[in-house]
């Protein structure tokens, strides 16, 4: 039963730790691109302007 227990808090910190990570530029600048903006830098300007 230990063994089952270790290994659930593993595969449910890997996946934490997969859920927290930052999405890298290529990936916003594509989430971009779908929502009507050529980058990653638009969308954040057009978003909170200057």
């Amino acid at each position: 039963m230990e063994k089952k227990r270790l290994a659930l808090r593993k595969l449910l910190e890997a996946v934490e730790k997969e859920i927290l990570r930052k999405p890298d530029k290529k990936t916003l600048d594509r989430l971009s691109l779908l929502a009507g903006f050529q980058s990653w830098e638009d969308f954040q300007h057009a978003l909170h302007g200057e």
